[in-house]
């Protein structure tokens, strides 16, 4: 049997949902999560990126550097691409207030505090959900 290249088709415009709920501390998985977010926008797909538990702290990277994973990039570089994307952020807005944070966190970014229920939404309205 031969195989045909011309018949292969890459699958895009799936709804691809990340959420991140580690914290600074698991600096791979943190950075390995924007990553692949931002990958999967760069592919044509539809992201969306839920931030919650310790996972809200990676807005607060102020500065290239900072945090950077193996392999997996630099967490400021990410973030400053994710401004530039069209990827959808929820920040939990129970996980940000209990460590301390307003709506000064979302500056810079296309971003809103939601409940809960929006990230069981997004998980049923996805065709991917990536957990980091």
């Amino acid at each position: 049997m031969n195989f045909n290249w011309n018949n292969m088709s890459i699958i895009t415009d799936n709804k691809v949902l990340v959420h991140v709920y580690s914290g600074l501390d698991l600096k791979n998985k943190v950075t390995l999560g924007l990553l692949i977010a931002l990958t999967a926008e760069k592919n044509d797909h539809k992201v969306t990126l839920f931030l919650d538990g310790d996972g809200v702290n990676i807005l607060n990277c102020k500065k290239p550097g900072e945090i950077v994973g193996q392999g997996t990039g630099d967490l400021y570089e990410h973030l400053e691409n994710l401004k530039n994307s069209k990827i959808i952020i929820y920040v939990s807005g129970i996980s940000a207030k209990s460590r301390g944070y307003d709506e000064t966190l979302l500056n810079g970014y296309k971003a809103e505090f939601v409940t809960p229920d929006i990230l069981v939404e997004e998980s049923i309205k996805a065709d991917s959900i990536l957990c980091y």
